[in-house]
């Protein structure tokens, strides 16, 4: 009799995981939620990293609709990511990237701004599920960060 409890409960447990990384892996995805402002306080030198995300801040001489070209090649070039918010005339877009197995997303808004001296690329990586993304926001900007200055030069 016990044994029997135990297989259903074991089968009650792993039908719920199921269920549980079938709906992460399906979930839409709120844009009014995901397609905000990134946050202020990162620099240059200086990127803020918490627990479940991560902020970069780029400065480039090239104005913001040549620099556009360079983002999205870099951006969608990452493997599981795609465009879910925005455009490059509103200056902010929201994209998501996914992880390869079970599929929990993450999202990047990056926003690109012109002032007096020099266009800011702000770029704000968060999750969505769970608490700590074991750095793996900071890392996938900090890629992109590298990859844009390779590709950034002034036009």
């Amino acid at each position: 009799m016990m044994s029997k409890f135990i297989i259903n409960t074991s089968w009650l447990l792993v039908m719920i995981a199921i269920s549980g990384l079938i709906y992460v892996r399906f979930s839409a995805h709120d844009t009014a939620l995901v397609h905000v402002m990134p946050p202020t306080g990162a620099t240059t030198d200086s990127p803020v990293i918490n627990e479940g995300s991560a902020s970069f801040l780029y400065l480039s001489e090239n104005k913001p609709e040549a620099l556009w070209d360079n983002i999205s090649s870099v951006v969608l070039s990452t493997p599981r990511t795609q465009k879910i918010a925005g455009s490059e005339k509103s200056g902010m877009i929201t994209y998501v990237t996914r992880t390869r197995v079970f599929g929990f997303p993450d999202y990047t808004t990056i926003l690109v701004s012109q002032n007096a001296e020099k266009t800011q690329v702000r770029m704000f990586g968060r999750l969505r599920f769970g608490r700590s993304d074991f750095g793996v926001n900071a890392a996938r900007l900090k890629g992109w960060v590298l990859a844009l200055k390779a590709l950034d030069q002034p036009r």
